[in-house]
């Protein structure tokens, strides 16, 4: 048989994030099992087209349009097919060409290429986690419709994932989503009223992007993974904790009823989340560096400090209230790091803004996904008016 049918091809959308491009690390690693099939960037144009001349997609995607000619021209000798757009995404979505979709796209536009190849079979590696917060009730309705395998791809939902391999029939009491505290643990308003961007960029532990960074520093990504976490292994609220946990080596845990816990530990390595949804349900070799117990002696754990990182709180009172509240939530915490990182708020107005946009925004408890749509847009023109952008 050829062997050519055992590579399993991948779709990134995303490529030039930081998961994308470790992404394309894993899949580079193990060429024999593993193709990049279609490669997605929003802006990044110049990376775009070096992966594209690296490893010779079948379609690469340019978000921007106006930068579509210059991709196209670049890949002109090549048999890489080019398109643009959002429409283009959703399209390429739908396609034939490829096994598994790593929705690695920053925020809520991840949303709708994700339904799409939900809805024509692909399976999911999911590093996107606004697409279950903004709508999680219906992605996993469809994923279940569909008969869609949802593997997530954050460390700390894969540590879960990992957790229940064999676990299936027993019931989990509760879930513990560790939290490295982000690079102001245990610092005071007083403090973080003065934080500016270069300082919030510089995680202790992890190299991300952006905005998942600045979410990581105002603790506004462990609420965004507990939402994530209810949808994604069907729980409620009172079954989810968070722990800060500065040495980010447990990445999670489960306990049953019985009162067992199991907790999947490594390095702080992104690689190692991708490559478990990329093999699933195999395990493959990697030479990612090892932990060593000898050298790393002590491990702590702390509750986090709702008072002073407020986000954490607004998302545990959204995942309490659920309905279109975490979709509201999600879009003015959008808005209000966009605004920060380009220096138009300070550090704890963030909070400010989500809580008004959360407090203004129509609640809904049902929602159709039109009317996700409609709230996510709500909040956002809200949000952008209250910063001023």
């Amino acid at each position: 048989m050829n062997e050519t049918l055992h590579i399993k091809r991948i779709a990134i959308y995303g490529s030039t994030g930081s998961i994308g491009t470790q992404t394309l690390d894993v899949i580079k690693a193990h060429p024999d099992k593993f193709s990049a099939e279609v490669l997605t960037a929003q802006n990044n144009a110049e990376l775009l087209i070096e992966q594209a001349l690296q490893f010779n997609p079948n379609i690469v995607v340019i978000g921007d349009e106006k930068k579509y000619n210059e991709v196209k021209q670049a890949l002109a000798a090549t048999d890489v097919k080019v398109f643009a757009g959002e429409k283009a995404l959703e399209e390429v979505a739908c396609m034939d060409c490829y096994d598994l979709m790593l929705a690695a796209i920053v925020g809520y536009a991840g949303l709708r290429p994700t339904l799409k190849a939900i809805e024509h079979g692909k399976a999911i590696g999911l590093a996107n986690k606004e697409t279950l917060v903004v709508a999680g009730d219906i992605v996993m309705q469809k994923a279940v419709e569909y008969r869609v395998p949802i593997i997530p791809v954050d460390s700390e939902h894969s540590a879960i994932f990992q957790c229940l391999v064999g676990e299936t029939r027993n019931r989990i009491e509760k879930i513990i989503l560790t939290a490295s505290g982000g690079p102001f643990l245990g610092r005071k308003p007083n403090y973080l009223v003065n934080v500016k961007r270069e300082h919030a960029l510089q995680h202790p532990n992890w190299s991300m992007g952006a905005k998942i960074t600045i979410d990581s520093a105002t603790l506004m990504n462990k609420g965004l993974e507990m939402i994530e976490a209810k949808w994604l292994f069907n729980l409620e609220p009172d079954q989810i904790q968070v722990l800060v946990h500065p040495q980010s080596i447990i990445h999670s845990m489960v306990q049953f009823e019985d009162g067992s816990i199991k907790a999947q530990m490594g390095l702080p390595d992104m690689k190692l989340p991708i490559q478990y949804a990329l093999s699933f349900p195999q395990r493959i070799p990697s030479d990612f560096p090892r932990f060593d117990f000898k050298k790393i002696n002590t491990l702590t754990f702390e509750e986090a400090d709702l008072k002073t990182f407020r986000n954490l709180a607004l998302a545990m009172e959204a995942l309490e209230k659920g309905g279109n509240l975490p979709c509201i939530m999600n879009a003015a915490n959008e808005i209000a790091v966009f605004a920060f990182l380009r220096n138009r708020l300070g550090f704890l107005e963030m909070t400010d803004v989500i809580e008004k946009v959360m407090n203004r925004v129509p609640f809904i408890e049902k929602p159709t996904l039109q009317e996700y749509f409609e709230s996510d847009g709500e909040a956002r023109t809200m949000a952008a008016d209250i910063v001023q952008l």
